[in-house]
């Protein structure tokens, strides 16, 4: 903890030789980039409900292969379904361009050659996600549904809600899509001066039982060799995130800056 705290405060005073902005003018761009960040999920979301007879098609692939049918109990299921399919697919159309606004809001505190790993850094993120909801929609899913509903609720009838499905649906997808972005998080702290390799390391048998717990908590399936498969592609991404960090580290980027002079 002594490490990190040092590291915060070293990279709040190195921060603090830029040039700064008022609190009104951090408020106004932020209001600014909320503003540009809403427009571009409405206009993704409308996109979105164009195609939302395919997006559902795709939520219900995995109940189609094993042939479970959806239920409703609502009259206003069926439609909010392809709201809630919309939505998420109006965010992924435009997460590219939500996450510059986020990138140009943070962009005055970070140096000229920070700068430069914007692209790296949209490139990573959604590739990222993309590949944390791929691993979930065809892994995860899946195995979660036939174990859970075919196995263990062979002897039963399942009566699979529409309500229910979309919210386990979702907790999977976006939970591990999320869980993908270690490196990224890794990346700014590093970028920061906050956290470094070397702390990564010393650090890990700490980061192994925090992924262990988030495997047990989103994990759908009950069995210790499922939870082992989630955290498997985190403690990979972890350290990814230590090489991350070994490259960007501040102390490292002006090594090499002094080598190339």
């Amino acid at each position: 903890m002594a490490d990190l705290a040092d590291g915060l405060r070293a990279a709040v005073q190195d921060r603090a030789e830029l040039p700064g902005m008022s609190l009104m003018e951090h408020l106004e761009e932020l209001r600014k980039r909320l503003i540009r960040s809403v427009i571009f999920l409405v206009i993704g979301f409308a996109i979105a409900y164009a195609f939302h007879e395919q997006l559902y098609g795709i939520i219900q692939k995995p109940l189609d292969d094993l042939h479970i049918p959806l239920n409703f109990t609502h009259p206003t299921d069926g439609l909010n379904l392809y709201l809630k399919t919309a939505f998420l697919g109006g965010a992924l159309l435009a997460s590219p361009f939500i996450l510059y606004q986020i990138w140009l809001f943070i962009s005055p505190g970070m140096y000229q050659n920070e700068k430069r790993y914007v692209w790296p850094f949209m490139s990573a993120t959604v590739g990222l996600f993309l590949a944390g909801a791929w691993f979930g929609y065809h892994w995860v899913l899946p195995g979660a549904i036939k174990v859970l509903v075919l196995d263990f609720g062979k002897r039963f009838h399942p009566i699979l809600t529409i309500e229910d499905y979309t919210q386990f649906f979702l907790a999977v997808i976006l939970g591990l899509g999320i869980c993908f972005e270690l490196p990224i998080l890794i990346f700014f702290l590093s970028l920061f001066g906050i956290v470094d390799a070397k702390f990564l390391l010393k650090h890990i048998r700490y980061a192994i039982l925090v992924i262990f717990l988030i495997s047990a908590i989103i994990c759908p399936l009950p069995d210790p060799v499922s939870m082992c498969l989630f955290a498997s592609p985190m403690l990979a991404l972890y350290m990814i995130g230590v090489g991350v960090a070994y490259l960007v580290h501040p102390t490292r980027r002006k090594a090499r800056e002094i080598k190339s002079t």
